[in-house]
């Protein structure tokens, strides 16, 4: 006991740097979506529907190539008249990740349990090179 109370300060350095080095594995589990991959998989596997739920300016200046506009403001009153399928996947995006990942909460309290968030959002898929058009 006496080398703990001698030693507190080495001992709470070395815990506080053991805690910045499991910092970012710990910030990297909670982060919540799909990787820009894992919604090409998505698409092309499962006939995932890719709903942006960014306004109708920000959806004009760029998008995924062949997903629809559904601003977040009028999805839980618009989504399932768009998205009549509540089986297969359900991709949300939006510029940068907050707002889908928002989206997803009010997807599945529809009843699209299969409904994910694209990671980072558009700038995450241009990030990866990935096609964009422009409205």
């Amino acid at each position: 006991m006496k080398f703990f109370i001698d030693n507190w300060m080495l001992i709470s350095i070395a815990l506080s740097s053991g805690g910045l080095l499991l910092w970012p594995v710990l910030q990297g589990a909670t982060a919540v979506g799909l990787e820009p991959s894992g919604v090409i998989q998505l698409i092309n596997r499962e006939r995932a529907t890719v709903v942006d739920v960014s306004d109708a300016a920000e959806f004009a200046g760029g998008h995924i190539v062949g997903s629809k506009n559904l601003p977040l403001a009028d999805l839980e009153a618009k989504l399932a008249g768009m998205v009549k399928n509540k089986t297969l996947p359900l991709v949300l995006v939006c510029q940068a990740g907050a707002r889908s990942a928002q989206a997803v909460g009010l997807a599945k309290k529809l009843g699209y349990e299969q409904a994910q968030s694209l990671q980072g959002g558009l700038k995450a898929w241009k990030a990866a090179n990935l096609p964009v058009e422009k409205a």
